[in-house]
């Protein structure tokens, strides 16, 4: 079996492949601790001087694995904080080099929300990016919750947390998540020359601009106290029913939540 996340350095860019293309690259705790350690070495190799995430086949994320969601949650939910998706939080909360992302097809959850810690954003003009984290009575992560209304207004973010409903790549440029929308075709190349001239800058300097452009003392509290809030849903009635509406390919019914 093939590793689900490749890394590779190369003149100075360390490039994160998600290369579970059978899954829609969906992301589980396994595959989170490989990405927390590929970032943290982003962070601490003075070799790497731009990081940037591409995915393998249709999907650049269909988000988190729902099995993965299930056993945390069956298990009380109190396992988030210390769970490898939090180490890989973290380390996207500390990073001060650059992060670029070249997003294809569909980007679910983490999917999108990861993109709000990159720098520089390819998306395809036909990808799908959707954040249904209410769809699964789940609650935001990742910072999203500040980072996104940042970005695209208060409307605009609420709508894609409370609805879940998929933008595609026109859109998300439009509403500010991406720098370049593209044909599919392009996405790597175009992202490609973007990584080329970062890693020609001075990279102290960029480094400290990074970091005078984000509070990452601030964007990791805000992770934990979202954690808290998805742990506590994700053990919760409205979830169990999200995840078996979601296995069984029915809407789910919250008609006695309350």
């Amino acid at each position: 079996m093939s590793d689900p996340i490749r890394t590779e350095l190369n003149d100075g860019v360390l490039t994160v492949t998600l290369a579970r293309a059978e899954k829609k690259n969906a992301i589980t705790q396994a595959m989170y601790a490989a990405l927390a350690e590929a970032t943290e070495r982003a962070q601490t190799d003075a070799a790497v001087r731009v990081l940037v995430f591409k995915a393998e086949g249709d999907s650049f994320s269909a988000g988190n694995d729902i099995a993965d969601f299930i056993a945390i949650g069956t298990s009380g939910g109190g396992q988030m904080l210390d769970a490898p998706v939090f180490r890989f939080l973290k380390s996207l909360a500390e990073l001060d080099k650059p992060a670029v992302a070249a997003v294809r097809g569909r980007a679910v959850g983490i999917g999108v929300t990861l993109l709000l810690h990159c720098d520089l954003v390819v998306v395809a003009e036909d990808a799908l990016l959707s954040t249904p984290f209410v769809n699964l009575a789940l609650a935001p992560e990742a910072a999203s919750s500040m980072l996104l209304p940042m970005v695209m207004g208060h409307q605009r973010a609420f709508e894609m947390f409370a609805l879940g409903e998929p933008i595609d790549g026109k859109t998300a440029f439009a509403w500010g998540l991406a720098n370049r929308c593209v044909p599919a075709a392009e996405v790597d190349a175009v992202a490609d020359g973007l990584v080329a001239k970062l890693a020609a800058r001075a990279p102290n300097s960029i480094r400290k601009t990074k970091r005078l452009m984000r509070d990452a003392e601030q964007i990791w509290a805000l992770m934990q106290r979202e954690g808290e809030a998805f742990g506590s849903q994700l053990s919760s009635p409205e979830a169990m029913e999200a995840f078996m509406a979601f296995s069984q390919k029915r809407a789910p019914d919250f008609s006695k939540a309350g």
